[in-house]
């Protein structure tokens, strides 16, 4: 086995953020300032990342709410920006987790959570989606004081669990984070949950699925 870990990214890889869309559509007129909101928060977590900023990603995002719905010019209320938050830590899993994270681990791959959000809000979000029994560790950038796709969080995760960065692969359907993992050494796979055009600028990863059981069955496939 080359590459015994499988570390998932879990915004929108693992978790379905159109759970948030009926939310946005109530709060601002459009589900599809979802997808805006998400690329605000994804862009302030990386000018923290870059300027030394110490937050983290539950006070990132509600920032990014005050700033959308200052720019739309849409009044929000305490209650609507906590049902939306709330929201966040509730997402459901996509319905082809759980039976690739399973026949991940009976193959002998160790899964690991591996999450941008804060250690409070990443292990509500997996306990919320009922995903306790599927990974075998959640991990932070937290601990890091820092956001992927740094390679120091890559290599915070490695430290953490005891392994070099070659024995693991990032799981991701960002590919700026599948980037920042190869660019410190990992392996990683990209799910193309969106039908997105994978950037061509950035490193390309050898495994690329539509489904995340395609994606499972390319890894046992490859690093078994």
């Amino acid at each position: 086995m080359k590459h015994t870990v499988i570390l998932f990214d879990i915004n929108e890889t693992v978790l379905n953020l159109s759970a948030l869309w009926p939310k946005f559509e109530s709060a601002f007129g459009s589900q599809s300032f979802t997808d805006t909101w998400f690329a605000m928060l994804l862009h302030s977590s990386t000018v923290s990342m870059i300027t030394g900023v110490k937050t983290d990603f539950a006070t990132l995002s509600k920032i990014a709410l005050e700033t959308l719905a200052a720019k739309q010019g849409v009044p929000l209320s305490a209650e609507t920006s906590a049902d939306i938050l709330g929201g966040f830590a509730n997402l459901p899993a996509h319905a082809d987790i759980k039976p690739a994270l399973a026949k991940l681990r009976s193959a002998g791959f160790q899964t690991v959570a591996f999450s941008n959000s804060s250690l409070g809000l990443v292990s509500k979000q997996i306990s919320n989606a009922g995903l306790n029994d599927y990974f075998d560790e959640v991990i932070s950038v937290e601990e890091a004081e820092t956001f992927k796709p740094n390679p120091q969080a890559y290599n915070y995760v490695a430290e953490k669990l005891g392994r070099d960065v070659t024995q693991l692969r990032l799981v991701a359907t960002h590919d700026w984070d599948t980037h920042g993992a190869m660019s410190a050494g990992l392996k990683a796979a990209y799910i193309n949950r969106a039908g997105a055009l994978y950037n061509p600028l950035y490193k390309q990863t050898d495994i690329s699925e539509a489904t995340m059981m395609d994606v499972a069955e390319q890894i046992i496939a490859t690093d078994l």
